[in-house]
């Protein structure tokens, strides 16, 4: 009887530990497709059953891009503010104290400094994990001194962009960030250096509607959902129904907001060579 009853009282087991298997080990794509967590880091994050492109944040973009993982990371401590002493489910500063502690991240940008196929770049770098990546007072301020730092050093730039839009919290303040950014694009413009705007799952609201469609070049990974207001807003707006596929990359692309889709493992090779053309430099 005693293979039936607990002898013990007070045992208590935390729930990663009562999995048969551990959390994490596998990954399931949303068309079902299964695969082993560290097959698919090893494949950047790609499901190698159907090319689905998992959500990754600044620190693998960064590995990805810049040669050996070697970056200076710029305006690294900068943190928000709570100017409107906003309050929704929980207090604004208490938001930003917790996913700070969870995240390990400042805000929903990165701003890196490195070589790139040998090549200097300033690369700014958007993180979802950050309150859904969204644009305050501190990511715009981070971007446009991204910008201001490859003008100053003649470097191109590159935004990686993945965001739920602009940051409700800080209001207004979040929106002027549309328009800062916009401005700076326009100043590295003036200054003839490329600029790579590169989407990822998902772009939308405020980084859509600015930065994000400003590149030189727009290019975007596979399947990415891209687009300003959600499809009902649209619909309820426009009074129509939504193509299909509507605000996927691979629409946006046939429409002609996209330059080019470019698969994850193509991306540093794609993102330099368009440098390189739009420079008028030898092919790297």
């Amino acid at each position: 009887m005693a293979w039936f009853k607990r002898k013990e009282k007070g045992i208590t087991t935390a729930t990663e530990d009562k999995m048969d298997i551990p959390k994490g080990l596998w990954y399931k794509s949303p068309t079902g497709k299964i695969i082993d967590a560290d097959e698919l880091a090893r494949n950047l994050f790609v499901s190698p059953e159907d090319g689905f492109h998992v959500r990754i944040g600044s620190a693998e973009y960064f590995q990805i891009l810049f040669d050996n993982n070697e970056f200076v990371e710029l305006d690294k401590n900068m943190t928000s503010k709570d100017p409107l002493h906003f309050v929704d489910t929980k207090k604004y500063a208490d938001r930003l104290k917790d996913v700070m502690e969870k995240t390990k991240l400042k805000d929903a940008v990165r701003t890196g400094v490195g070589k790139s196929k040998g090549k200097e770049v300033v690369i700014c770098c958007m993180d979802f994990a950050f309150i859904g990546g969204s644009m305050g007072a501190v990511v715009g301020e981070k971007i446009a001194r991204g910008i201001d730092h490859a003008i100053t050093n003649k470097l191109p730039f590159i935004m990686i962009s993945k965001s739920g839009g602009a940051r409700m919290m800080e209001a207004a303040y979040s929106l002027m960030q549309l328009a800062k950014t916009s401005v700076k694009l326009a100043q590295l413009a003036e200054a003839k250096l490329p600029y790579i705007s590169l989407c990822t799952d998902p772009t939308t609201g405020g980084t859509t509607a600015s930065y994000a469609m400003l590149g030189d070049i727009n290019i975007s990974e596979p399947g990415a959902l891209i687009g300003f207001a959600g499809p009902r807003v649209v619909r309820d707006t426009t009074g129509k129904d939504l193509p299909e596929g509507f605000q996927t990359a691979e629409f946006l692309l046939e429409h002609g907001f996209l330059d080019f889709i470019t698969p994850r493992k193509e991306l540093k090779d794609k993102i330099n060579l368009y440098i390189d053309l739009i420079q008028n430099n030898v092919i790297r």
